[in-house]
């Protein structure tokens, strides 16, 4: 059975110390593998890079939305038309409480999001829900 301490996870914030948190957080889960990119644009490089090799791809996006050269909402926008990360498991982080953004995050396909500032709790429970959805129930 796969755990969460198996995936490789790709965090992508513009904020060194969230994504600091997010690392931590996932070091409690013991994962080995973890992707830190400051903006999504340079994730999304990334990810086109090594979309052709199975063993580098993360498995699992944890996203700010507000970043500087590149949206979270675009690079999930960019994994959901590709044919490689297109089911991939995609949690946003956000400040934004605007139902429009909300609504534009669900749409284009978001798994879940966790609204800013965050505790680990908040974020261990919506990590748990997208991976027994996305990952559990899928491999079932």
């Amino acid at each position: 059975m796969t755990k969460i301490s198996d995936l490789r996870f790709l965090i992508t914030d513009d904020m060194a110390t969230i994504r600091m948190m997010v690392q931590n957080i996932l070091k409690e889960f013991k994962v080995k593998t973890i992707i830190k990119h400051d903006d999504a644009f340079y994730a999304w490089e990334y990810l086109k890079e090594v979309e052709s090799a199975p063993e580098l791809r993360p498995q699992f996006i944890v996203s700010d939305w507000n970043m500087p050269k590149m949206k979270g909402v675009e690079l999930l926008k960019n994994c959901r038309n590709h044919p490689v990360y297109k089911d991939i498991p995609f949690l946003m982080l956000t400040a934004e409480t605007d139902i429009n953004i909300v609504q534009e995050v669900i749409k284009a396909g978001v798994d879940a999001y966790v609204l800013k500032p965050f505790t680990p709790k908040d974020f261990k429970l919506k990590l748990a829900q997208v991976f027994k959805r996305k990952v559990l129930d899928n491999a079932a």
